[in-house]
C-alpha cells in the first residue's frame, strides 16, 4: 500500500466541521502532514506557479485541492490563500500566546488573531425583527410546546457568521475569488430551502444534479460564511445570486460529513479526510455520561449520528472497491476474455460513480481521546487549543503510519 500511495499524482485534503476544536484538530493534522513531508500550496496562479511547479517527484506530497466544510471551511481558504500553518497557529494564539517564531518562507505573512467577536457577530436584525411577532401576532397554531416553539420563537439564529466573512474579506485573503487561485478550492454549505448540498467553487457556470448545486457566483469569504452557519448558534447566510435573487445557505455537515467525493470527482487520486468527531467510549476516569447532564449527553447522541453517517461511508467505498476487485479477479481468473472484463468493470464504474485508482486515508480522534470528546466547541482557550492541535498532530501520525508514510 505505501508503494501505491507514493504513485499518487493529485494530493487532495478534505476537513471537515465541528467549530473551533475541529479547526485547532486540523491544523494538528496539517502539522502531522507536514512532518511528514506534505507540503500545502497556495496563492495567487503565479505565486503557485513560483514557488510550487509541477514536479512528478514531489507532487506526490504537494496538496494542490482543498475541500472545506463548516470549520474546515475556514482552516481550507487560509491554506489555499498560501498562508503557512504557523500563521494559523498565531492567528488562534495557540500554545504560550506570544506566537510561533518558525517561518515558511514560501508563506504569507502573519494573520491578525482571531476573537470572538470575529466568530460571534450578533444577530441583531433577527432578534429584533422576531420580537414584534412574537408579542403582538395572534397565534395561528394549537398543541403542545412544539406549537408554540415554532409559532413563537422566530429567531433565526443567535448570531451570524458576517465577521467570519469579514475576517477573510478585510484581513486575511488577498484573492477572494475561486477562479485568483493557483490551487483548487471546494467550500461545501447546504441550501436552506431545499435538500441539495450546495459546492462552492470555480465553475464555469451554475448547475444542479438531483442531490448537489454547483455554486459559481460567491466569493470565497461569503461561501465559508455560509458554510460555517451551523443552526441553531448562526443564522443562515444569505448570497445573491447575482439575478437579483438572494440564496439563504447553511452549515455544510448537513447533509454530508465528509465530502471526499467532491475530490475524487476534480482529479484527486488520493484524498486525504480529516474530521474531529467521535463519540464517547466508557472510561473510569470519566464513568457514565449519564452524569453529566443534558448538554453532553445531546453532544454524544450528535457525535454518534455522524459517526454512523461516516462509518457507512466509509463502509460502501470498500464494498464497492471488494466487489469491483473480485469481479475483476473472477474473469482474470476464469479466462472470460479482456473484453467483457472491461465491459462489466465499466459498468460498475459508471453505476456507482466508482474510481479504482483513488485511494483514501481517514485521520480522527482516537477513542481514549477523551478530551477531545469534552473540550468546547467554540472556545479560543489557547491552553485547551494547544491540547487539540497536539491530539490533531498524533492521530495524523497515527494514520500515516498505517501507509509506511
Amino acid at each position: 500500500m505505501g508503494q501505491r500511495i507514493r504513485n499518487k499524482k493529485k494530493v487532495a485534503l478534505v476537513l471537515s466541521g465541528g467549530g473551533i476544536k475541529a479547526a485547532a484538530f486540523h491544523i494538528g493534522v496539517c502539522l502531522a502532514l507536514r512532518e511528514k513531508g506534505f507540503r500545502f500550496a497556495g496563492g495567487s496562479r503565479d505565486e503557485v506557479k513560483k514557488k510550487y511547479p509541477e514536479n512528478p517527484d514531489e507532487d506526490f506530497r504537494t496538496i494542490r485541492l482543498y475541500v472545506g466544510s463548516s470549520a474546515g471551511a475556514f482552516i481550507s481558504a487560509i491554506l489555499s490563500a498560501g498562508y503557512s500553518l504557523e500563521a494559523l497557529i498565531d492567528a488562534f494564539e495557540v500554545g504560550s500566546g506570544q506566537g510561533s517564531s518558525q517561518r515558511d518562507q514560501d508563506s504569507l505573512g502573519r494573520l491578525r488573531p482571531i476573537g470572538y467577536r470575529d466568530v460571534f457577530h450578533m444577530n441583531s436584525r433577527g432578534i429584533l425583527k422576531s420580537i414584534p411577532l412574537a408579542i403582538l401576532r395572534k397565534s395561528i397554531l394549537s398543541g403542545g410546546l412544539e406549537a408554540l416553539l415554532k409559532d413563537r420563537f422566530k429567531i433565526n439564529g443567535l448570531f451570524t457568521t458576517k465577521g467570519i466573512e469579514k475576517y477573510l474579506r478585510e484581513y486575511a485573503l488577498s484573492h477572494n475569488e475561486f477562479s485568483q487561485l493557483g490551487v483548487e478550492l471546494f467550500i461545501v454549505g447546504t441550501q436552506l430551502n431545499h435538500t441539495r448540498k450546495a459546492i462552492f467553487g470555480n465553475f464555469k457556470e451554475k448547475f444542479k444534479t438531483r442531490h448537489t448545486k454547483y455554486v459559481p457566483y460567491a466569493s470565497i469569504s461569503d461561501a465559508v460564511a455560509a458554510s460555517t452557519s451551523l443552526p441553531p448558534v448562526f443564522a443562515p447566510y444569505g448570497i445573491d445570486n447575482k439575478a437579483g435573487k438572494e440564496i439563504f445557505f447553511f452549515d455544510g455537515e448537513i447533509r454530508d460529513t465528509l465530502s471526499t467525493h467532491v475530490a475524487a470527482d476534480n482529479g484527486a487520486d488520493l484524498v486525504i479526510a480529516s474530521y474531529s468527531v467521535h463519540p464517547y467510549h466508557y472510561n473510569p476516569e470519566y464513568g457514565s455520561l449519564h452524569d453529566f447532564g443534558i448538554p453532553v449527553i445531546l453532544n454524544q447522541a450528535l457525535y454518534q449520528v455522524i459517526q454512523q453517517k461516516i462509518d457507512r461511508h466509509i463502509s460502501y467505498l470498500n464494498d464497492i472497491r471488494a466487489i469491483y476487485n473480485a469481479t475483476d479477479g473472477y474473469f482474470r481468473q476464469a479466462g472470460l476474455g479482456d473484453e467483457h472484463r472491461e465491459k462489466i468493470l465499466e459498468i460498475i464504474r459508471q453505476r456507482v460513480n466508482y474510481r479504482p485508482n483513488v485511494d483514501y486515508i481517514y485521520v480522527h480522534p482516537r477513542p481514549h481521546d477523551f478530551e477531545m470528546f469534552f473540550a468546547d466547541h467554540f472556545s479560543l482557550n489557547s491552553a485547551i487549543l494547544d491540547r487539540i492541535v497536539r491530539i490533531g498532530f498524533r492521530a495524523g501520525i497515527h494514520a500515516l503510519r498505517a501507509y509506511d508514510l
